[in-house]
């Protein structure tokens, strides 16, 4: 039964391998990225332009946006906290950029130093830098269902500061379940909210699979209109500022899930499987 099309966001060779302890060289991610460049994706996140201080593993961003070989089709993304890291990622012609709220006070300081109030200061100036040079960008929530600081996270929050970021002019939003904290219940809860806000085409699905919910999740998503969620080839992942958090879900995960439920991704399952396995071995080193 054809249910039309859902699309997976590949967010391994950013979010996948940011936290992880072995240094690993701008060479190995860059095969990571071609494999996975050839599996069929529309959007690869792929760099990450903070201060290495804070998230070593993403130093050699730049290197990796000068060494992929780009296919056609498919937009590289890039991280940027602040008009500087946008600087950078620009002239590593990242082909667009990601700018990341949160949802919570208390992971909003963990994170970025910086309040939810001058987290979006700071992304005014790249927004309307990014206008004029016609860069798409894409906004993230953290935290939308739990902190592991302030705790439960009231959707009406969740929902306020997802309109923002759209309102401001983020093309999409990416609602993340950073501790994978969610229920479908609370996914559910959460995305009615945030439905009101920004039409629910222009939402995306972020789970990590701490409890195991991962899949749960993206089902009352679907149920919800949701047809876009990111995902880890591998199951990489987690985040320096969230203890305990486990990978996002896995890319061949959701991706054999997605076509069993009759979804179209267009999407090489061999090809994902293979650069899961490479992931692996680039873990373990």
């Amino acid at each position: 039964m054809d249910k039309g099309v859902c699309e997976i966001f590949e967010v391994g060779p950013r979010d996948g391998l940011q936290n992880e302890a072995r240094e690993i060289p701008v060479a190995e991610k860059i095969a990571l990225v071609d494999l996975l460049s050839r599996a069929g994706f529309s959007r690869i996140e792929v760099a990450s332009f903070v201060s290495p201080k804070w998230v070593p593993q993403m130093a050699g961003s730049a290197d990796v946006l000068a060494g992929i070989k780009r296919a056609d089709g498919v937009r590289y993304a890039a991280l940027t906290p602040n008009m500087h890291g946008y600087e950078d990622a620009v002239a590593a012609k990242a082909d667009e950029i990601a700018i990341f709220a949160s949802a919570s006070e208390g992971f909003s300081q963990k994170n970025i130093n910086a309040s939810i109030e001058e987290a979006f200061e700071r992304f005014a100036p790249i927004l309307e830098e990014a206008r004029h040079v016609d860069i798409p960008v894409r906004g993230y929530v953290s935290c939308v269902i739990k902190c592991p600081y302030d705790g439960v996270i009231a959707p009406a929050k969740v929902a306020e500061v997802a309109d923002r970021l759209f309102s401001m002019g983020c093309y999409e939003v990416s609602l993340g379940d950073t501790i994978g904290a969610g229920t479908p219940d609370s996914i559910a809860k959460m995305l009615l909210a945030v439905r009101d806000v920004v039409p629910v085409g222009r939402l995306a699905g972020h789970f990590h699979d701490t409890n195991g919910r991962a899949i749960d999740n993206i089902d009352a998503s679907l149920s919800m209109g949701v047809r876009v969620f990111d995902a880890a080839v591998g199951g990489l992942g987690g985040c320096p500022f969230a203890p305990g958090a486990a990978g996002n879900v896995a890319t061949e995960t959701v991706n054999a899930h997605l076509t069993a439920l009759g979804y179209k991704t267009g999407l090489d399952q061999a090809l994902i499987e293979e650069a899961a396995t490479m992931a692996q071995q680039m873990r373990n080193g």
